[in-house]
């Protein structure tokens, strides 16, 4: 019986070490169209545009942030990383801006093939700025900041 729980317990933390180093291993990317003149953008600047402070990408254009839904793990990192914000924390400021009608929250979609394919093709006109995992990245799109 002993062994067993033994061997059971050593299963469970191998699967989460696994699960954890693969978590890890992912590295976001912020992206832009691939038809876009930016190249890079600073964390700050990611930053600003996701949370509603700026409307602009460097040179003027309109840019609408796209979000993953709310439960994607990869948000969660991103607004970590980015903002320096929890869910929870994300979810208050959010609240307050559109309580006070400063603000509307980035559109959110189901996942990165949306993500991607609403950034290549940019939202009613403007440019649109997005994140995903870098194995995810193909010709449509381009990256602009990595996240570590």
């Amino acid at each position: 019986m002993r062994h067993s729980i033994r061997v059971l317990w050593s299963g469970l933390v191998g699967a989460a070490l696994w699960l954890c180093a693969s978590v890890c291993d992912a590295q976001l990317v912020v992206i832009v169209s691939a038809n876009s003149p930016v190249t890079t953008l600073s964390e700050n600047e990611v930053a600003d545009i996701y949370l509603g402070r700026v409307s602009e990408l460097p040179g003027g254009t309109h840019v609408t942030p796209i979000d993953l839904a709310d439960e994607a793990a990869n948000r969660a990192t991103f607004y970590r990383v980015v903002c320096g914000k929890s869910p929870a924390q994300l979810r208050a400021y959010w609240s307050k801006l559109i309580f006070t009608g400063a603000g509307q929250p980035p559109r959110e979609v189901g996942g990165a093939e949306a993500v991607k394919r609403l950034v290549a093709a940019g939202t009613g006109g403007a440019s649109a700025i997005g994140y995903i995992d870098k194995s995810q990245l193909d010709a449509t799109v381009k990256a602009v900041l990595s996240l570590h």
